[in-house]
């Protein structure tokens, strides 16, 4: 009987330390964030030509903000308009994708503190006298990306004469081929495509509806603090600097 008693607690210590290593290791495996963005939109997020991997600003900026909370970053491509929809659904964790602060999307969803200050920009083909503010937009068809806050502003500058596509490069080709008269779009954006594909379009006028992006997250959600503590921390020691300087340059703040 006590051999007995003795193998049985022998079995039971066994048991529990095999228990005990199983639950250790699982804990010491990585949390996955799962992101959303929209690869249409550089500097921010986009994919360099003949390359599979998510680049940009957003992108550097995210991976450090899991660096600092000790989780895997798992960056996720889909529409812009069903990024929102999907945190909601709690498909993703969060979206981070050039994402304007606005009070109609802090009603369904939690927006970080605010991480870049934009604004909009009026884009016309080269030679176009006749668009050079947005008020000269009215009764001119204007090219947008659905679901943006140049969106809203054309159609309220325009009326109905507002075209919208999925994508920037959509957007930017309309230009190109004449079949709108102009586009509204973020700065930075602009930017970047009129220098890197598009030379025979120019930026004219100011920057107008003056903007500030957040990271999106589900609405009141624990991930909230914690986003918010992590990217105050990036900017506190220099690094998110450092991200800022490599993609916008030293003397672009």
């Amino acid at each position: 009987m006590k051999k007995y008693l003795l193998c049985l607690i022998s079995i039971l210590m066994a048991l529990c330390v095999t228990a005990g290593c199983g639950r250790e290791k699982k804990a010491d495996g990585p949390k996955v964030l799962k992101v959303g963005t929209e690869v249409t939109f550089p500097p921010f997020e986009f994919r360099e030509q003949g390359s599979k991997e998510i680049t940009g600003f957003d992108m550097d900026l995210i991976r450090a903000i899991g660096k600092k909370l000790d989780m895997q970053v798992e960056i996720l491509d889909m529409d812009f308009e069903a990024l929102i929809p999907a945190v909601k659904r709690g498909n993703l964790n969060l979206v981070i994708a050039g994402m304007t602060i606005t009070k109609d999307r802090q009603k369904i969803v939690d927006m970080s503190e605010p991480y870049y200050t934009s604004g909009l920009v009026l884009v016309v083909g080269k030679g176009n006298t006749a668009i050079q503010k947005p008020e000269d937009l009215k009764g001119k068809a204007v090219a947008v990306q659905i679901g943006t806050t140049g969106e809203v502003k054309a159609k309220q500058l325009t009326g109905e004469k507002v075209r919208g596509f999925k994508t920037n490069e959509e957007v930017f080709n309309a230009l190109k081929e004449k079949t709108v008269e102009a586009l509204i779009i973020d700065k930075p954006v602009a930017q970047y495509f009129i220098n890197k594909h598009h030379p025979d379009v120019v930026i004219v006028g100011n920057t107008f509806e003056t903007e500030t992006y957040g990271i999106v997250m589900r609405r009141h959600g624990e991930l909230t603090p914690k986003i918010n503590k992590a990217l105050a921390e990036l900017k506190n020691s220099g690094e998110y600097d450092r991200i800022y300087e490599k993609w916008f340059g030293k003397d672009s703040k």
